[in-house]
């Protein structure tokens, strides 16, 4: 049994992980601890207090009981507004917090696209534009080339309410000619049971946070899996567009 540990800010999409752990149908179980998410402003002030080493710290201690073996920060927008930098910063003090590796949703999206040997991408976010581009920038410094930028500027509530139809909008209208994958990056959309139909109907892979954020879990915990329905990038097939 491999466990892998999350620490998730808030409630919005955190039924995802059970979703996930049935579908990598292995020995893998997903812990999930709730951080303090502060308020749901979404600048980016409030993104780096969510993301403080005070609040991570305070919360890794249950997934260390609970025998976690690596430990994702599963927060894009709490881990890429601190920068390049800085969330390489974050990641060693969680690490040194929870005594075990550690990383996080962003760090997951670059490993991701590495190996699915991925340059050019479109992003499909529901910040604002000011916080979408930040996360443009940080995949920037990672050497990867955001040629789309998609921004609906909505709260982590309003993306935890939003269903398929949304979900598949946003993807749509972030889609761009030159991207070989669009990346979702929020932690509050579900989209753990959607992600096959996102790729076949876009022709290309789609990485979404939890998705990468497990991927990434794994990843530290040297553990590869085969899930067909968690889309190319657990699997590694080519995108068959319908």
């Amino acid at each position: 049994m491999t466990a892998l540990g999350f620490l998730y800010p808030g409630h919005s999409a955190e039924d995802d992980y059970p979703r996930i752990e049935q579908l990598l149908g292995s020995d893998i179980r997903v812990d999930l601890v709730h951080t303090d998410s502060g308020e749901d402003a979404r600048r980016e002030d409030g993104l780096r207090a969510m993301g403080s080493p005070e609040r991570l710290a305070a919360s890794v201690q249950e997934l260390r009981h609970a025998g976690a073996e690596a430990v994702v920060w599963a927060s894009t927008s709490g881990s890429f507004a601190y920068g390049w930098e800085g969330a390489h910063e974050q990641v060693r003090g969680l690490a040194v917090a929870a005594g075990m590796p550690a990383s996080s949703t962003s760090f997951g999206f670059v490993h991701a696209s590495r190996e699915l040997a991925l340059r050019r991408v479109a992003i499909g976010a529901t910040y604002r534009d000011d916080v979408a581009g930040l996360f443009a920038d940080f995949l920037r410094a990672a050497a990867l080339e955001p040629v789309a930028v998609h921004a609906a500027g909505i709260t982590a509530a309003e993306a935890g309410s939003w269903g398929e139809a949304e979900l598949f909008a946003l993807a749509r209208a972030a889609d761009h000619a030159d991207a070989e994958a669009v990346l979702l990056p929020d932690t509050a959309l579900h989209t753990a049971s959607h992600l096959t139909a996102l790729e076949k109907e876009l022709g290309k892979p789609v990485l979404t946070a939890h998705q990468v954020s497990v991927w990434e879990a794994l990843r530290l915990a040297d553990r590869r899996v085969n899930a067909p329905g968690l889309g190319a990038l657990f699997t590694r097939e080519p995108i068959v567009q319908v």
